[in-house]
């Protein structure tokens, strides 16, 4: 097993990262509230008062606003919160050390270590030289 430690995060990677798993996650929660919303402005527009049509078209259109403005929202403040947490974390780690993590190798060789990245192909190839393998166009 190889014991790492995590001594910075970049501040800027993290709050992207929350900012989109903030937002995925207020598009959950605005598509269920604005559509909630829609239902119940339907049902105000069928019941046939006499103001119930204008409450029921403002509370659609409260709806597919829900469903829009609510994962910017969080995104918004996802991108601040991670954008804090990082620079928080960064501070905390200077101070009393990093997050250890223990990882294991989980291939087939005995899980001895982490197998080295392939080689470059680099030398593959002829080099290039001008007019070799082109067409030869008859004009």
């Amino acid at each position: 097993m190889a014991k790492v430690q995590i001594r910075r995060m970049g501040a800027f990677s993290c709050a992207k990262i929350y900012s989109i798993t903030l937002a995925a996650m207020g598009l959950i929660v605005g598509v269920i509230y604005g559509l909630i919303f829609m239902v119940v402005g339907g049902a105000m527009m069928a019941g046939g008062g006499r103001d119930s049509g204008a409450a029921g078209a403002s509370s659609l259109v409260i709806g597919l606003v829900m469903m829009i403005a609510i994962p910017v929202f969080y995104g918004i403040i996802g991108f601040i919160g991670g954008l804090i947490g990082a620079l928080v974390y960064n501070v905390a780690a200077g101070v009393v050390g990093g997050l250890e993590l223990e990882l294991e190798n989980l291939d087939d060789n005995g899980g001895s270590g982490y197998a080295a990245p392939p080689k470059p192909n680099w030398g593959d190839q002829p080099p290039y030289t001008p007019g070799s393998g082109q067409q030869q166009y008859p004009y």
